[in-house]
């Protein structure tokens, strides 16, 4: 089958790494995986903040230019199908409903989500171009599924409404975590970490909004009072390592203690005590110190469901994330982490303090990650489950 393929939030070729890129390029592999032949439609970012007016109604017509010349190139040989990825008010897809109208052929989308409070306001357009295209959906993937129930009731049934659990590629992560101990000492190595203190890691965008407020959190459960200072636990024992760049690094490393910064400081970098910025890191890089580290610590403020936070996962690396969104959806409280409540500072310090003092808790969590991430969330599991839902979707939409 032939599916054009087409993410409005952030296309699977933006410059920027990011969870929703990431889902956008698995979501690619798993139907390739199936068989079908994958076009990327557009790149198209109809992601709109509403703080700047009439900027809603230019992505609409730059959408509909988009969809008119999709229909001249494919006139005489349209897709089998068109699917969206991540739709929603601040980013609703103003191409495929209309490509797919003028071919006949079904729309399928994959992580919408809706609320009807933002009817009115500054993504009133959004929203409903957000449910009127959920309205045409032949099939709505849910991966988080807290987004089922604004979902629901604009579906023509319930069973267009398909779940599906966030997934990954699990194979290099499970193999970087066999060589935890080879990752650990070439760390220590190249950043001058004691490796036989905890090494709790951060992976997260820099920029403003929910992510620095997520490093805010951070840095106020991770700062020690001075009685806490040379003691174990939450203090100056472990390292924290934090993964990631962005434009409000500055802002952020001065919350962990690292005084006024240039725009661009250099990597690496230490910033107040254990504290260490790696800046943004490449794949591979990221896998290794998933599989070296004793903790991966995260707000999770309004978090979708957190890619970074299953990576960590598979590759054997237990978390602490604050309970909010689809998080749940990858993080079992009590069982793979610990979820306080998302923005309490003082319960997020107190889990992670659990976790430090009793390492065969840490333990077992993080087998018990590595070895759900493969039985519930492995890509293998994507490729059955999303062939099952394009085709159901294209023999309806023949019959």
């Amino acid at each position: 089958m032939r599916i054009a393929f087409y993410a409005p939030l952030k296309s699977p070729t933006h410059p920027v790494p990011s969870g929703d890129r990431r889902m956008a390029r698995l979501l690619m592999a798993a139907l390739e995986g199936a068989g079908h032949r994958v076009t990327l439609a557009c790149t198209l970012r109809s992601w709109d903040d509403g703080r700047r007016p009439g900027r809603a109604e230019r992505l609409a017509a730059l959408g509909t230019r988009c969809a008119d010349r999709l229909t001249v190139r494919w006139r005489d040989d349209p897709p089998d199908l068109w699917f969206t990825y991540h739709l929603y008010h601040k980013a609703p897809d103003w191409i495929g409903p209309a490509v797919s109208r003028r071919f006949g052929i079904p729309y399928v989308v994959a992580e919408a989500s809706f609320a009807a409070k933002r009817a009115v306001g500054p993504f009133a357009a959004g929203h409903r171009a957000a449910e009127a295209a959920i309205r045409q959906a032949a099939a709505v993937v849910n991966l988080a599924g807290h987004d089922a129930e604004g979902v629901l009731p604009l579906l023509e049934s319930p069973d267009r409404l398909v779940r599906l659990r966030p997934f990954l590629d699990t194979r290099p992560f499970a193999a970087a975590a066999t060589e935890r101990d080879r990752h650990r000492a070439a760390l220590a190595e190249l950043y001058g970490l004691n490796p036989d203190v905890p090494w709790l890691l951060a992976v997260g965008m820099m920029r403003g909004g929910d992510k620095e407020r997520s490093y805010e959190i951070l840095a106020q459960a991770l700062s020690p009072s001075p009685a806490q200072r040379g003691r174990a636990g939450v203090g100056a024992s472990p390292h924290l390592l934090i993964a990631g760049d962005g434009p409000a690094r500055s802002r952020i490393e001065t919350l962990f203690g690292g005084g006024a910064l240039a725009p661009t400081p250099p990597l690496p970098r230490f910033a107040g005590e254990g504290v260490l910025f790696l800046g943004q890191q490449s794949s591979d890089a990221l896998t290794a110190l998933y599989a070296a580290a004793d903790l991966m610590v995260w707000p999770a403020v309004n978090e979708a469901y957190g890619m970074a936070l299953l990576e960590a996962q598979a590759a054997g690396l237990p978390v602490v994330a604050g309970r909010t969104g689809g998080v749940p959806d990858v993080v079992r409280d009590g069982v793979t982490g610990l979820l306080p409540p998302v923005g309490d500072a003082e319960a997020f310090a107190a889990a992670v303090r659990a976790l430090l003092d009793d390492p065969g808790k840490r333990r077992r969590f993080g087998e018990a990650a590595r070895r759900i991430a493969v039985e519930e969330h492995d890509l293998s599991i994507a490729v059955e489950a999303l062939d099952a839902v394009v085709r159901r979707a294209a023999r309806k939409g023949n019959a």
